[in-house]
């Protein structure tokens, strides 16, 4: 995104709105480069080694239950509750990649959103065989913030001071 200026081999930066960067990806959403095919298929990968982690991390701790012997009732409970917790974040992640999450609702979520890890896993997993997640919001965003650069830097034309006066 730089360019040489060729006075001393500094780069230039260019004026107008920077791409917002997104978590493991940095800016490489904005051209597809840098290694971004393969970020996006490493972090599906990554995404689905952490959920079948959990998930076994939650039948370990299903089995301590069994053991136990709390009762079906409470194996039942907490079964039921992992699986309306996950469902719940998948859907609450799944739709922050296409709209700006409420900071109010994310705060009240949070308890919500640390059960159902997996869900949030999954969402993140099946986002990255279209795009990086965030992606089309950040992009979005972007071209906006841009278009809007553009009217305003080129909005004015010529030099003021040749300007003819009204009487």
């Amino acid at each position: 995104m730089s360019a040489e200026n060729g006075k001393n081999g500094t780069p230039d930066t260019l004026a107008g709105p920077r791409p917002e960067p997104l978590r493991f990806y940095g800016t490489t959403w904005v051209e597809h480069d840098n290694g971004y095919t393969a970020r996006r298929v490493g972090l599906a990968v990554g995404s689905l080694a952490a959920a079948a982690a959990a998930c076994f991390v939650l039948r370990v701790a299903y089995q301590g239950l069994q053991i136990a012997d709390i009762g079906s009732f409470v194996s039942l409970l907490m079964i039921v509750m992992f699986a309306i917790c996950s469902a719940l974040a998948f859907r609450h992640t799944w739709s922050g990649f296409g709209t700006r999450p409420d900071p109010d609702r994310q705060a009240s979520l949070r308890g919500l959103l640390a059960i159902g890890f997996v869900g949030s896993l999954l969402a993140y997993f099946f986002r990255t065989f279209t795009e990086a997640p965030g992606e089309k919001l950040h992009r979005a965003e972007y071209e906006r913030a841009r278009e809007d650069y553009e009217k305003r830097t080129t909005r004015r034309s010529g030099n003021p001071s040749k300007k003819r006066r009204r009487r």
